[in-house]
């Protein structure tokens, strides 16, 4: 199997979810990490690909819910964190202290004006303020479940009440703890 995860009709092969955790450890390489809470072996495995995994789960709600993201408006949310980050200079840090890899900067930002624009939708429809975050997921949910959201057991197992890949014990209940 050389998925890594398949997301209705999109294919996320294990060389490219690899080729970002590659890139990830790569530019830690290039930066001062001393402080950073970093994932590392099998959660940042699963980190990256449920990045890849949401992002795909929201470009495909954004087209249903007919919202665009312009490059316009990345190119103005990059501009806007490299300087709230101190600068291009800093910028490669901020994405290493984030697990981002740089090669995914600019879909990292889309996912957040794309979540943005769901939730200025939701409020325009009716919805609370303090429900948006709530509806969000259920909506994350509702897409994942309907597109099948697959994920290969070497990085875990979809949990689609969580939204999230969780790791899978690949010993299942066949490795009892004694004395239980």
């Amino acid at each position: 199997m050389d998925s890594a995860a398949t997301i209705g009709d999109v294919t996320v092969t294990q060389a490219q979810a690899q080729a970002v955790v590659d890139q990830i450890l790569e530019e830690r390489t290039k930066v001062d990490t001393t402080g950073m809470q970093l994932s590392t072996g099998e959660e940042l495995n699963r980190g990256e690909l449920r990045f890849t995994i949401i992002t795909v789960l929201f470009e495909k709600i954004a087209k249903e819910l007919k919202i665009e993201v312009t490059p316009t408006e990345i190119d103005q949310r990059k501009s806007d964190l490299i300087s709230q980050v101190g600068g291009e200079s800093e910028l490669l840090r901020n994405l290493v202290g984030a697990n981002i890899a740089s090669s995914n900067f600019e879909k990292y930002v889309k996912a957040i004006l794309t979540s943005e624009k769901i939730s200025q939708a939701l409020k325009d429809s009716g919805v609370a303020e303090d429900e948006v975050s709530g509806r969000i997921g259920q909506l994350v949910t509702a897409k994942a479940k309907q597109l099948k959201v697959t994920v290969n057991p070497r990085y875990g197992v979809w949990d689609l009440e969580q939204g999230d890949i969780v790791a899978k014990d690949s010993a299942g209940s066949a490795v009892v703890p004694s004395g239980k």
